[in-house]
């Protein structure tokens, strides 16, 4: 049965943090702040991957209120979830994502996001679709406070 999920996430800004966006270290000059590295494209990724399989959401197995959780690299969130996916004998058809961000430049690491999130998630690359756009300076996104990511999925369960 083919099935699709929506995820959303949002981090702000922080100075002092690293800016980790799909697994990979964009040089900026502040970071997101989050609970976790809040990789806010692998949380969208992973909300949409639980939602398409009715597990819930990342918050459910990792939540902020846990410090084991504290400073955790997403990655392990994206396997974790590739193997509750194994378990039910689902798999993932495709991810399309989009990153909204006045700030820093995404699309040069476009490629290398999609290369570690497949490893992650044991998919190709290919089925990994990730675009970035700005909000024209409008918004709390176009005022560089910080970065949305949305992503569907299509699993086959």
């Amino acid at each position: 049965m083919n099935r699709v999920g929506i995820g959303i996430d949002v981090h702000r800004f922080a100075p002092h943090r690293k800016c980790i966006i799909g697994g990979v270290h964009i040089p900026h000059e502040v970071g997101l702040l989050g609970h976790s590295d809040a990789d806010v494209l692998a949380h969208a990724i992973a909300d949409a991957l639980l939602g398409a399989v009715a597990l819930g959401d990342i918050g459910k197995f990792y939540p902020d209120t846990d410090m084991k959780w504290k400073d955790m690299n997403s990655m392990i969130i994206l396997r974790d979830v590739a193997e509750k996916f194994r378990e039910l004998n689902a798999t993932i058809n495709n991810i399309d994502a989009a990153i909204i961000a006045q700030a820093p430049k995404i699309s040069p690491h476009i490629p290398k996001m999609q290369e570690i999130m497949g490893a992650n998630l044991r998919i190709r690359p290919d089925q990994i679709g990730i675009k970035a756009t700005t909000s024209e300076h409008m918004g709390f996104t176009g005022r560089k406070e910080g970065v949305v990511a949305i992503a569907m999925v299509s699993v086959e369960l």
